[in-house]
């Protein structure tokens, strides 16, 4: 056979190469087959072992939150993994318990969200996705979350509970044109009012509007835009600094709240602290400046509350946020079960450190002792403040017992003590029991040695207590040192109360000689006034008998009668009734005796029936009181009986005058019945002639001194704002027209002066608490006319006791005003004036009617004139001035 050539024998050195790389390719896959299958085991083998591990995590997370439910951390890991693991049941429920008791932040919130969308694109309820978008917005200002909202919302056109949208195609009705109309409106309104408020990037809204609407962008919005665009400015470098910032950005948002609360705007401020805390939500200081500043500023009772709801909610173990939320339920008249139901969250909320118990126990018990009424003797108030001290006792109590701390235990009791009840024996002997059950004889011996000390409602029981103590526990030297500090203390309480006791007896003789002495004084003043008054009666008699003597005397009577008209007080006026007398309501006065009985006579015989000729007299209870009328109304009687024919049938109109005869602006109508004095009374106010005329019941003062005329509420009236510093232009109707635009007016009240000149305040009412809060927010500080108007709710102050209608003012025997020469008071007010030349005051029982009615005769004179004889004092010579001083 012949050998192979050399290219045969490289041809077959080739294929036995390729043979044997194929060999080892074949092997080299079988072998990363068998890999493969080992590393497929491994995985499975490692997820299995993942989910293992996931589930202790979460079964260990679930424990801890049993354990204690408040750990914020610990509710973001389970949901976490939950998420990791796809368990929605259990996810759903994890987020439910979180949110109960936390605000979710805004990514938890979307997780959740979106989470439920899902799940109900299958089911056709979609109001629980509603209920818990509305959950979502309450608790931060998230722009995120609302867009979602409202994209979920828009994605529900046409299907129940979603916006409603006509069928494409079809002509619109006459309403849903209407309703169009109205929508088309309503988008203005939020441009205008989006282009009113101070933001970034603000000329690209202004654009969009400009663009959108048809008929151009109106002056009063142009006008807004640029005022917004002038605070914009002041803002900017507030809003770059939080640009730029990295977060949580928390002295960037300081300095910018510093920056509104100058700038005083209510909105901004609270928008400003809302953007704060929505990335400082774990900051107390933060929620308890805001939550500060709600309380003193605003006083709105459900922003404040439900801001203290939320600070508690997002920093439960913050004490202080507790205690403000408390005080704020009371000072806004929550109902009782609500403080109660917040005090006993706080207790679970788990406090860092132990003495923020025993403060929140305190705020809680002076919040009871507040509601209880200390003049009764018992009730349920006083009951269930005893019943909490008792408990907060019991409290403390079981802290020693199971933390094993007695000197925490301790430090508690001391604070507790230094809160004022260190008088109190029985917080003592508490405190001695705990340390009996759960510290030593050391600390016990301390506690009632102090008790000894302190103790000031029973100090005998706690004496008998620590030589109870001594007499078990201690020894010899125990024994007499606590029978030395028993006694010394008994002695010293003794003393205390001998003393008190005679300070009581002192005081109550001093009050029964007091009482005797104005007894006496009030029989003397009864004689004397009884004295005076039969002396006045006297004179008057004989006064009355020498004026019917002079009345047929011809010269006399042209002197009496001209003394009289020169000298008002001497004159009688003629009452409704027919009775005269200096106090009675004015009438006609008659001139002298004739012609007083004949005045008289003509006076009253109007006044008498056509039946049985007895004199009519007038009915309070049919009658209106009529005042601040002008003096210069002419015809004031037919003008008050067109004003006040359309009340009811009038009996009789009684205008009151003075000595001439001239109107003095106040008087009587009396109606036929009592029906008509409602309707009359509703006239009150009204303008006659530029003043506003008084109207008000009639009712005797001196029988009922404690009628009030004032017909306006001088207490806090929430639904009503009072605004200052208006034009005095202002009209009510223009004054209603600035309002409106903020809630539904019921009463628009303009303050004037008696003469009807405005005052430039007014009243405005509302028809509910929160239209006038969000008018008081809104029209603060705004322009009127040129004067920035000051906007608040109405709450006038308390009106001064001496100033109500029927109040007594110090009248009387009063000191006597000191008259003065034209160089003023002198230093030594010495008299410089001889005796001979001081007028001789007449005496008590001389005086009638404000005048001397007799007088010291003058020295002898010849200048004795008919003036004279009237009872008026004579001018004196220069000739009676020598005399007088050479007689001295």
């Amino acid at each position: 056979m012949a050998a192979p050539s050399d290219e045969e024998q490289t041809q077959l050195q080739d294929m036995e190469e390729e043979e044997a790389g194929m060999e080892e390719r074949e092997m080299e896959s079988d072998e990363e087959e068998g890999m493969g299958v080992e590393n497929s085991e491994d995985e499975e083998d490692d997820s299995s072992e993942d989910d293992k591990e996931n589930e202790a995590e979460i079964q260990r997370l679930e424990e801890q939150l049993s354990i204690n439910a408040f750990d914020y951390n610990c509710h973001v890991d389970l949901i976490k993994l939950l998420k990791q693991e796809g368990e929605l049941c259990r996810l759903r429920k994890a987020r439910q318990k979180m949110s109960e008791l936390f605000p979710l932040t805004e990514e938890i919130w979307l997780d959740w969200l979106k989470d439920e969308i899902r799940l109900t694109e299958e089911d056709s309820n979609r109001e629980k996705v509603y209920e818990l978008f509305e959950r979502a917005v309450k608790d931060y200002i998230c722009p995120d979350i609302w867009l979602e909202y409202a994209q979920y919302s828009i994605g529900g056109m046409g299907s129940p509970g979603g916006i409603d949208k006509p069928p494409p195609g079809r002509i619109p009705s006459r309403e849903e044109q209407e309703l169009l109309s109205a929508q088309l409106e309503r988008i203005h309104t939020l441009f205008r009012r989006q282009l009113a408020v101070p933001l970034m990037d603000m000329e690209t809204t202004y654009a969009e509007y400009e663009e959108w609407s048809e008929n151009g962008v109106p002056e009063t919005v142009i006008h807004l835009y640029r005022k917004a665009l002038q605070q914009n400015q002041k803002c900017k470098s507030h809003e770059e600094a939080l640009l730029v910032a990295e977060p949580p950005k928390l002295a960037e948002y300081q300095a910018y709240i510093d920056f509104e609360l100058k700038e005083g705007d209510p909105p901004r401020i609270q928008i400003m602290f809302e953007r704060a805390l929505a990335e400082n939500c774990l900051v107390p200081d933060m929620w308890t400046k805001y939550a500060t500043y709600l309380d003193r500023q605003l006083k709105i009772k459900d922003l404040v509350l439900s801001t203290h709801e939320r600070a508690v909610r997002n920093c439960p173990w913050t004490m202080s946020l507790w205690k403000s939320y408390l005080q704020a339920l009371e000072r806004h008249g929550a109902d009782h079960q609500s403080v109660s139901d917040v005090f006993e969250k706080a207790l679970n909320a788990g406090f860092i450190q132990a003495t923020d118990y025993v403060e929140i126990w305190q705020a809680y018990l002076d919040y009871l002792r507040r509601r209880v009424d200390f003049s009764k003797e018992s009730s349920k108030e006083l009951e269930e403040l005893r019943t909490a001290f008792s408990r907060s006792l019991d409290y403390l109590k079981q802290d020693a017992h199971h933390c094993k701390n007695m000197q925490k235990a301790r430090e508690l009791w001391d604070t507790i003590m230094t809160k004022g009840n260190a008088k109190y024996a029985n917080m003592w002997l508490e405190y001695y029991s705990l340390e009996r059950a759960y510290g030593d004889m050391t600390h016990c011996r301390k506690a009632l040695h102090r008790a000894v000390q302190c103790t000031s409602d029973y100090p005998e029981h706690v004496c008998e207590v620590l030589l109870t103590f001594e007499r078990v526990e201690g020894t010899l030297e125990d024994w007499d040192t606590a029978v030395q500090k028993t006694e010394t203390r008994l002695n010293r309480i003794n003393e205390q109360r001998t003393k008190a006791a005679e300070k009581e007896t002192n005081m109550a003789r001093h009050e029964e000689e007091k009482m005797e002495q104005r007894r006496k004084a009030k029989t003397e003043k009864k004689a004397f006034k009884k004295a005076q008054k039969a002396t006045q009666g006297g004179e008057k008699r004989k006064a009355e008998q020498d004026g019917y003597q002079e009345d047929w005397n011809e010269e006399s009577a042209p002197k009496r009668q001209k003394g009289n008209s020169d000298n008002n007080t001497d004159e009688y006026m003629e009452t409704e009734t027919g009775l005269f007398g200096r106090n009675a309501p004015p009438g006609n006065r008659p001139a002298s005796g004739r012609a007083k009985n004949a005045q008289q006579g003509a006076t009253v015989a109007p006044q008498r029936q056509n039946d049985d000729n007895k004199p009519e007299l007038r009915d309070d209870n049919c009658s209106v009181f009529i005042s601040n009328l002008a003096y210069t109304l002419e015809d004031p009687e037919p003008k008050l009986k067109t004003l006040f024919d359309g009340c009811g049938p009038i009996r009789q109109v009684r205008l009151v005058t003075g000595n001439r005869g001239n109107f003095r602006g106040y008087g009587y109508v009396q109606f036929e019945s009592v029906v008509s004095v409602p309707e009359a009374l509703k006239l009150d106010r009204k303008e006659v002639e530029g003043r506003p005329m008084f109207v008000s019941p009639c009712v005797d003062k001196n029988k009922n001194p404690e009628f009030k005329v004032f017909r306006y509420n001088t207490l806090m009236e929430k639904h009503k704002i009072f605004i200052s510093g208006l034009p005095f232009s202002c009209t009510k109707e223009q004054l209603e027209e600035i309002c409106k635009n903020h809630g539904t007016i019921k009463d628009v009240r303009l303050v004037t002066y008696r003469s009807g000149k405005p005052k430039g305040l007014a009243y405005v009412e509302f028809a509910n608490e929160m239209q006038a809060s969000q008018a008081v927010l809104k029209l603060d500080g705004i322009d009127v006319e040129g004067n920035k108007i000051s906007v608040a709710i109405s709450n006038p102050p308390r009106r001064n006791l001496m100033d109500k209608p029927g109040s007594s003012r110090p009248t009387g025997d009063m000191m006597a005003r000191q008259v003065y020469g034209s160089r003023g008071r002198g230093r030594t007010q010495l008299s410089l004036l001889p005796r001979s030349l001081h007028r001789q005051s007449a005496p008590p029982g001389k005086v009638e009617n404000g005048t001397t009615a007799e007088q010291a005769p003058p020295p002898p004179s010849t200048g004795s004139t008919a003036a004279n004889a009237a009872g008026e004092p004579r001018s004196l010579s220069n000739s009676d001035f020598a005399k007088m001083l050479l007689n001295k």
